[in-house]
């Protein structure tokens, strides 16, 4: 087992081989101009801080044969999964299914839907697309998690008030214990960053806990760890 001590409300253990790291909706779309994010008047700059972080950790993961899952949040071309009360956000021109710079804007297949370079999916992970903001909505997560005996998730993503809120509560009520990592979560707006985490790790961890990247990235081994055969 692996103990992030300085996590709170209090330490956080794990065991690599029942533990994967999520990298929620690193997309194009809601980090860089013209997307989705910007579209309702967000400062796309307050998310891109999270990259660096996030690389440092992602590399350090898969150093250790961690297992990593990314989600993508977006919709079918025809928006046949996108319900009336999310398509009707944003200017009227900038909406959902809209052309936007890097394609049509939170639509499967397009370019802005994708994940930011820097945090591109190796070949072999796992890559979620989910209608909605949270990651067990209407996916095979659970599924794919259940498949790979995985008990525990350290979450990043964006963005922390909505879509990784949302999935750290569904997993909370699966039964799966998360660490949110505070510097590879962001908000557009710094108050619901802290606030978003300060609730995760309140009631003495009633959605789970919260620690820097820093302090997993320190227990983490440099190779993989060869699991007991059977």
């Amino acid at each position: 087992m692996l103990t992030i001590a300085a996590a709170r409300p209090a330490a956080y253990s794990f065991d690599l081989s029942t533990t994967a790291l999520l990298v929620i909706d690193m997309q194009r779309d809601f980090l860089e101009p013209g997307g989705f994010g910007a579209s309702l008047g967000n400062d796309v700059e307050q998310l891109r801080r999270t990259i660096t972080p996030l690389a440092a950790l992602l590399a350090g993961a898969r150093a250790a044969g961690l297992t990593v899952v990314h989600t993508r949040e977006g919709h079918l071309p025809d928006l046949s999964d996108c319900p009336p009360a999310k398509l009707h956000r944003g200017a009227p021109s900038l909406r959902i299914g809209d052309a936007g710079p890097n394609g049509r804007i939170l639509i499967r297949g397009e370019y802005g839907h994708d994940i930011v370079d820097e945090l591109a999916p190796l070949p072999g992970e796992p890559v979620i697309d989910k209608p909605g903001k949270g990651a067990f909505y209407a996916t095979g997560l659970d599924a794919l998690l259940t498949e790979r005996n995985i008990h525990s998730l350290l979450v990043t993503g964006v963005t922390t008030e909505v879509c990784v809120h949302t999935t750290v509560r569904e997993a909370n009520d699966r039964g799966y214990e998360c660490l949110v990592l505070a510097d590879c979560v962001g908000s557009y707006f710094p108050e619901f960053q802290r606030v978003g985490l300060d609730m995760i790790a309140a009631q003495g961890g009633i959605f789970g806990w919260v620690a820097e990247s820093t302090d997993v990235l320190a227990v983490l081994p440099s190779t993989p760890v060869l699991q007991p055969s059977s």
